[in-house]
């Protein structure tokens, strides 16, 4: 939501370490993180980042530090090209400032995300099988080891997963497979999604959105 540390899963998204996010959002400041959010976010994350799009990712209780460092991640830097390239997210966070992007982060990480259940028992079983205990054979470790066994993520370090959009997990995942998506320190995600068939990134993915 970092190798060669222990090899996790996603995301997205939804999935990297928010270590390089700079400093922490200040919770005095949501009332103005909420109303970037109903300004700027609501039409496709909802304005409590409870989205109902199975494309855009649920941002309620998302970690502050992994928020901003995504926000941050979709701007051109010091004349760079954007770490996560997204023409839909660069025009979003065009006119936010490093405040404004804080003070969101911290608003969508109080939100109370709602529940989502998983739909297809067999993907469940088999999701579950490398949610919990990677696939040895492979060198996949367990995604636990970094994204809890709840999928709470921890903060500062691996995003929340707990019942996110399977599509948007697998999106995220496939696009860290082909390195569409690298802004992941390390490789992290890359490295474990390289590893992973089709079926199991749905499988794993619908395994995640049914967590809580």
């Amino acid at each position: 939501m970092n190798f060669r540390w222990p090899i996790t899963l996603l995301a997205g998204l939804l999935m990297t370490s928010a270590a390089a996010a700079q400093g922490s959002p200040k919770a005095d400041d949501l009332s103005k993180g909420q109303q970037i959010a109903s300004q700027v976010c609501a039409a496709c994350h909802a304005a409590d980042g409870n989205s109902t799009q199975a494309a855009n990712p649920v941002l309620a209780g998302q970690h502050a530090e992994y928020t901003l460092k995504q926000l941050q991640n979709f701007r051109p830097q010091g004349g760079k090209p954007a770490e996560r390239p997204n023409p839909v997210m660069a025009g979003m966070v065009a006119s936010l400032s490093t405040d404004d992007m804080r003070n969101l982060a911290a608003y969508f990480e109080t939100q109370k995300p709602k529940l989502r259940a998983a739909r297809d028992p067999a993907l469940v079983k088999v999701g579950q099988a490398i949610y919990r205990g990677g696939v040895l054979s492979r060198n996949v470790a367990a995604c636990t080891a970094c994204h809890g066994p709840d999928g709470a993520g921890v903060p500062a370090q691996f995003p929340r997963l707990a019942g996110q959009f399977s599509e948007y997990v697998a999106a995220q995942l496939r696009a860290f497979r082909s390195g569409e998506r690298a802004n992941d320190p390390n490789r992290t995600m890359r490295a474990v999604a390289e590893k992973l068939s089709d079926r199991e990134i749905a499988a794993v993915s619908e395994y995640i959105s049914g967590l809580r």
